[in-house]
């Protein structure tokens, strides 16, 4: 007798996956064992390895989406949601815009989780959807509180309106049975090869040109934010792809409040240079860097711990030193 084939192993469909945060997904998933499938509009040289299929997921449709998902060279086991539909290059700017921006950015968010939705809920393989939000969901929280899942989410502008009926629409599909699937709601993030809408992606080319003799002057707000490298997060989507649990949300983040003046610090001891130059704005909103709506974010991320077995590997000095140290060797 032959012996049977060997069973192929697990394929996760990376949605965006040549992005920021996209790209550590792929390689998760991949140490994990997995099959990956990189799904964007254009391929990258830094997700090479992986299978591509292009798409272009502002306007695919449920069909083409489905016929993706059952492709006997696909056969999706997870499909992990890593895209950003704000469709600017500052994440502060793709939050205001007037209602026309507003609403572009709530067809994007919203419009591409209800056709996964209904790409998914009939596939007989049930694919474990697992969808990448915000904290800035929840809206404004309170110093010194952290913020749960069982806070009542209030969202303070369009960009963070826009992801939570993103992330209603895949729990409200999973809670009824339709898919399964989880949201993460995330903190900021840093780590290697950082997106350039947010404030470590923004200061890093700085820094380079502060190396070389250039003048560097950076003014913060009194503000404190959590943050969470962008591996952790990787591994975070790998747990909640795993796990037996669907129709929940997770908070995804390092537990920890931190001033943006020391973020700003060990920013500049990873670039080695010296800390000066840096003022803080004693009036947060008033100039300086610019949230999407707190002066305060902290994490509660119990629930991840318990449910998921989730805990953040990178504290926030390595994950800034090898933001510098990736992108030194990137130029």
């Amino acid at each position: 007798m032959q012996d049977p084939a060997p069973s192929r192993p697990p394929t996760a469909v990376v949605l965006g996956g040549t992005g920021c945060i996209g790209r550590h997904v792929c390689t998760a998933f991949a140490r994990h064992g997995y099959r990956v499938v990189v799904v964007a509009r254009r391929p990258a040289p830094h997700v090479a390895e992986h299978m591509f299929r292009p798409l272009d997921l502002l306007t695919a449709s449920a069909a083409e989406l489905d016929a993706l998902f059952r492709d006997a060279d696909v056969r999706a086991s997870v499909v992990v949601n890593a895209t950003d539909m704000a469709g600017a290059t500052d994440l502060t700017s793709a939050a205001d815009g007037g209602a026309g921006r507003a609403a572009e950015l709530l067809a994007a968010n919203e419009g591409l989780a209800r056709t996964l939705v209904a790409a998914l809920e009939g596939n007989p393989g049930r694919p474990r959807l697992v969808h990448i939000g915000t904290i800035h969901e929840y809206g404004p929280g309170q110093a010194g509180v952290p913020l749960h899942e069982e806070i009542e989410p209030r969202p303070a502008n369009a960009y963070a309106d826009a992801k939570l009926a993103a992330s209603r629409t895949l729990l409200d599909a999973a809670c009824a049975g339709r898919v399964d699937g989880v949201a993460l709601r995330l903190v900021n993030t840093c780590g290697p090869y950082p997106t350039p809408a947010g404030f470590p992606g923004k200061l890093l080319p700085r820094l380079r040109a502060a190396r070389q003799g250039a003048e560097l002057s950076v003014r913060v707000v009194d503000a404190r934010r959590d943050w969470i490298d962008v591996r952790d997060v990787a591994e975070a989507c790998v747990l909640a792809a795993e796990r037996p649990v669907s129709g929940r949300v997770f908070n995804i983040g390092s537990g920890i409040a931190v001033p943006m003046r020391e973020l700003v610090a060990h920013c500049l001891s990873a670039a080695g240079l010296p800390d000066s130059g840096v003022t803080e704005e004693d009036r947060p909103g008033h100039g300086g860097v610019r949230g999407l709506g707190a002066d305060w974010i902290q994490a509660d991320i119990r629930l991840a711990r318990d449910l998921l077995g989730f805990a953040p590997r990178f504290g926030l000095r390595q994950s800034l030193q090898d933001m510098w140290d990736a992108g030194a060797t990137s130029r």
